[in-house]
């Protein structure tokens, strides 16, 4: 994989540094997506989350049941209604996880050096030389000398709580290892990662067809998460599936890059995908240390080039129990941003973290601290020369409209859509100023009943950075007329007034729709 470098504008002035940052509507335009799970699932917190700026509620079914998530769902729904703030949903599917199975939920204790075997007889009793699991094909897959990691769920890395072991040797279905380093493994479920491995199994699990089917379908998911993405083919399985299941053929797959073997198909993944996850935890276990900034240099440019979402994980972990970061955490934030993501995904810090808003508003700040530095006049020129020419229409069209934004200094960019693309082209160039997407929705009969799209193509551009959605009137319809268009046009600038991104005397770029051509216009506001 091949990246180039972002710099940072210079010069950056010292006295800069220490002005306070500034408060906004729009916290960053970087997204953030938040866990839901125990300390994160209250009306009075869900709403505090999506006013420090989480954007995208993600659900994980590798724990809790339906019911569970239903309730923490019905919680969120409140919340959007009493903040006016509009929340995508994501589902992460479980896929071919390797679990300890821990009935008991008693604390393990391994000692290093001490042996312990690993069997796939679930209904044994854990204990510090007999961990039940939950795949009997392991004995299989690995060979004398192979890794194997074995965490408290969404590993926090500490060697407390997480333990490298060493195949010793196979013995039938069971695998002896040697524990390398000391640790108290508590709680009921513990993943297991074996590096560099390939496990036969689907990545799209029977469990996850039934969840996706039933509460999938009866909560139309935004998006679905697809752990341990291996091949594009795991892609096209999970669109097909999809595509029978009425409103959710519109859901978008994230392909979640978690092994050696999802980089090694990284490109015809990507291919497939509507976007990516890097997800760093599995990742920095299947990667040597040195090699993981690499990987998320040249996926991130990758995604970039193609205008798809990049997600990058796992960066703020101490803030699961602490209420500031690392000073290496708050970097590493910082150059996820300036590297080109488009969102930053917190797992265990709002799911089961002692801070979950603290940390959605932390991490929204260091994003907006790097947006400031990030050098947009370099990616926009690397941008247009790696689409080349000719281009199509539409990226002629976005290409144009931010360029004419940024050389009139303009406050925002206003785009109509219908499809949600147009929005994404113009996100995909990076303009320094936010993108008020107006989807303007669509009627749509299945012969059975009328309804209208647009509340899909809304939420989906929450991932996307830079782009804030607002739905239109479905009484302006997506085929409109010039007076209709300035009827829309005039909500979306009260809406960017009120929000304090425009004001009077501010320039302001519309993309929009006439007849059949594409237009960009340039306007000044009047006070």
């Amino acid at each position: 994989m091949h990246a180039t470098h972002l710099l940072l504008e210079e010069p950056i002035r010292m006295a800069s540094i220490l002005e306070p940052s500034k408060t906004s509507f729009f916290p960053a335009m970087s997204k953030i997506v938040g866990t839901l799970g125990p300390k994160s699932r209250s009306v009075e917190t869900i709403s505090s989350c999506l006013k420090a700026g989480m954007s995208v509620a993600r659900f994980d079914f590798s724990w809790g049941d339906p019911e569970y998530h239903q309730e923490t769902l019905g919680n969120l729904k409140v919340a959007v209604k009493s903040t006016n703030k509009l929340c995508a949903v994501m589902l992460d599917t479980i896929g071919p996880e390797l679990q300890v199975v821990n009935k008991n939920e008693h604390a393990i204790t391994l000692e290093a050096d001490a042996m312990v075997v690993l069997t796939p007889h679930q209904d044994q009793e854990a204990t510090s030389e007999l961990l039940p699991i939950n795949f009997d094909g392991l004995a299989k897959a690995v060979k004398k000398g192979d890794t194997i990691f074995v965490g408290q769920y969404l590993f926090t890395g500490s060697e407390t709580t997480s333990v490298w072991l060493e195949v010793d040797e196979v013995k039938g279905a069971d695998v002896v290892c040697v524990i390398k380093n000391s640790a108290t493994l508590a709680g009921s479920l513990f993943t297991l990662h074996v590096s560099q491995i390939h496990i036969d199994l689907p990545t799209l699990t029977e469990k996850d067809k039934e969840i996706i089917s039933t509460w999938g379908v009866k909560n139309k998911i935004d998006f679905i998460s697809l752990s341990f993405t291996r091949h594009a083919e795991d892609v096209r399985q999970a669109r097909e599936f999809l595509s029978k299941l009425g409103d959710l053929s519109q859901t978008q797959i994230l392909a979640k890059i978690e092994n050696v073997e999802g980089l090694n198909h990284f490109d015809e993944i990507l291919q497939e995908a509507d976007g990516i996850i890097l997800s760093r935890g599995n990742l920095g276990i299947d990667l040597p240390p040195e090699k993981v900034f690499l990987f998320q240099k040249a996926a991130v440019y990758k995604c970039n080039m193609a205008g798809k979402p990049a997600v990058v994980t796992r960066v703020v972990d101490s803030m699961t129990d602490n209420l500031r970061p690392t000073r290496a955490e708050a970097t590493d934030v910082a150059n996820a941003v300036l590297d080109g993501c488009d969102a930053i995904l917190l797992g265990a810090e709002t799911l089961r973290g002692l801070y979950p808003v603290e940390t959605i508003s932390i991490v929204g700040k260091i994003c907006a601290e790097a947006e400031k530095v990030f050098n947009q006049d370099m990616y926009f020129k690397k941008t247009v020369k790696y689409v080349g020419e000719p281009m199509t229409h539409l990226e002629a069209i976005a290409s144009s409209a931010v360029r004419a934004a940024i050389k009139v200094k303009a406050s925002v960019i206003i785009v109509f859509t219908s499809s949600g693309r147009a929005a994404r082209l113009i996100a995909k160039y990076r303009p320094t100023m936010p993108v008020l997407s107006v989807v303007i929705p669509r009627l749509k009969t299945n012969q059975l009943k009328w309804s209208f799209t647009g509340a899909f193509e809304a939420r989906q551009s929450l991932l996307v950075r830079g782009l804030f959605p607002m739905l239109a009137d479905p009484r302006h319809p997506a085929e409109s007329t010039s007076a209709t268009n300035e009827s829309v046009l005039k909500v979306a600038l009260d809406h960017g007034k009120v929000s304090g991104v425009i004001k009077s005397h501010d320039r302001v770029v519309i993309c929009q729709k006439v007849g059949d051509a594409s237009v960009v216009k340039i306007i000044e506001l009047e006070d």
